[in-house]
């Protein structure tokens, strides 16, 4: 299998993550991408490359270019304020808000843009984003050459990065940006199956009105969970996008037995979408040790969902999404890609 990993992704080492009422150090650090590609290169997946560098054509089909032009530059304008710390937002836009207009403060426009406030623009970043971006682009391309699998590191993650909007680590939505880049090549539709524990509340954003992608996740109940506000099994697409995302929320303590299903189910509806290509957002924060997560999952499990997902018998190109604090992150990687491989 081809593993699609980038040294520039330790250019993101943001210090400060607002959690518990407390600035601490981010769960999300280049720690876990390295844990990661230990894991998967001591379980024998070896063909390790870095990607080639990628505009943002493709991003800019699934992102506002507003939005892309504010990550571009809200580094360099938060230090040309003068502040000591790192960009987080301090005001957002609320129900009944007028929304329309971007502030032309950094302060006021990192808020207009942020789905979340826990997760900090620190210098560096922007190249760690474009290189994961990169990665998931390379992604795409080694299923065009009519290979079967390949796995992106990504890092930054993406999934939590709407239409216009950041947050939960996520700038560029890599899941959505490799779809787009398939259908580029001539897919007709393309499924993305998000099996992190948290909603892809971004991607969800983006696919939700198109019925070239079908979505599926399966994640912790939003009543629960982190994002919180997208996630309901009722929300099933609008206009052209109706019947095509599929949501699965669960509640704390799911173990393996009840999440299976879900994912059988999600399969059944993406192979009667008859999707030519599967996009995976993997997430391993449905881990039973996981931190920030309340899933009961176990490492031989991840065998398990790979060899489950590889026999949908289309190619399936799985993308990092989540994972936080334990050292198994890697473990758990491997094992899903080991089940991958299980089903040729």
């Amino acid at each position: 299998m081809k593993i699609i990993y980038s040294e520039k992704h330790k250019l993101r080492d943001a210090k400060t993550e607002l959690h518990g009422g407390e600035l601490v150090k981010p769960f999300e650090g280049p720690f876990r991408a390295e844990w990661i590609l230990e894991a998967v290169q001591s379980a024998g997946f070896k063909d390790v490359s870095a990607p080639a560098d990628y505009n943002l054509d493709v991003a800019m089909k699934v992102h506002d270019r507003g939005y892309l032009e504010f990550l571009a530059t809200a580094w360099d304008r938060w230090a040309a304020e003068g502040f000591a710390g790192e960009a987080i937002p301090v005001t957002l836009p609320v129900r009944r808000t007028q929304m329309a207009r971007v502030p032309r403060n950094i302060d006021g426009a990192l808020g207009y843009y942020a789905n979340s406030v826990e997760t900090s623009i620190s210098k560096g970043t922007y190249e760690a984003v474009l290189s994961s971006q990169s990665s998931a682009l390379e992604g795409a391309d080694w299923l065009n050459k009519g290979n079967r699998s390949a796995f992106a590191l990504c890092r930054p993650p993406g999934h939590h990065a709407g239409i216009d909007t950041y947050g939960g680590y996520c700038f560029i939505n890599n899941a959505a940006v490799a779809a787009q880049r398939l259908l580029h090549h001539g897919a007709k539709r393309v499924a993305i199956l998000d099996v992190d524990f948290h909603h892809g509340n971004g991607t969800q954003d983006i696919t939700y009105r198109r019925d070239d992608i079908f979505f599926a996740s399966l994640h912790g109940d939003p009543v629960d969970a982190f994002p919180y506000f997208l996630g309901y099994a009722d929300e099933t697409g609008e206009g052209p996008g109706e019947g095509f995302n599929a949501n699965y929320p669960m509640p704390p303590g799911t173990p393996w037995s009840i999440w299976s299903q879900a994912l059988a189910d999600a399969l059944v509806r993406i192979k009667t979408y008859g999707a030519e290509a599967i996009v995976v957002s993997l997430g391993v924060d449905t881990f039973e040790k996981d931190p920030i997560s309340f899933f009961k999952l176990t490492s031989p499990d991840y065998i398990s969902m790979g060899a489950m997902i590889a026999g949908s018998g289309v190619p399936v190109l799985t993308l990092m999404e989540g994972g936080y604090g334990v050292p198994e992150i890697g473990l758990n990687v491997a094992n899903f890609l080991k089940g991958i491989e299980s089903r040729g």
